[in-house]
């Protein structure tokens, strides 16, 4: 069996999500369109990856050069992100359209 990255799988698993929650239009897309783009940047002490989809920030991972990893999540979309620990996002609560 093959093993994937936990990052990796991460990030797949919150792509699923936002295609699952924004309902049937964004089913209609690409895999590639729903692939979140992961911007990394390396500081002295930390290593900071953004996770956006649709040029939207939903999720930061902060990995300190010594220490667990944390995430900072906007779980609703209106920029205000919580502190999340673990290997688990937990799925953005967003509004993407009403009726």
């Amino acid at each position: 069996m093959k093993k994937f990255p936990r990052r990796s799988i991460t990030a797949l698993l919150l792509a699923l999500a936002l295609v699952l929650a924004s309902g049937g239009s964004a089913l209609a897309q690409s895999s590639a369109d729903l692939e979140p783009d992961i911007t990394v940047r390396q500081e002295a002490e930390r290593t900071i990856r953004e996770y956006r989809v649709n040029g939207e920030l939903y999720a930061i991972e902060i990995r300190p050069s010594s220490g667990p990893s944390y995430y900072l999540v906007d779980h609703d979309g209106d920029g205000d992100f919580e502190r999340q620990e673990g290997d688990r996002i937990a799925v953005p609560q967003w509004v993407l359209k009403t009726f």
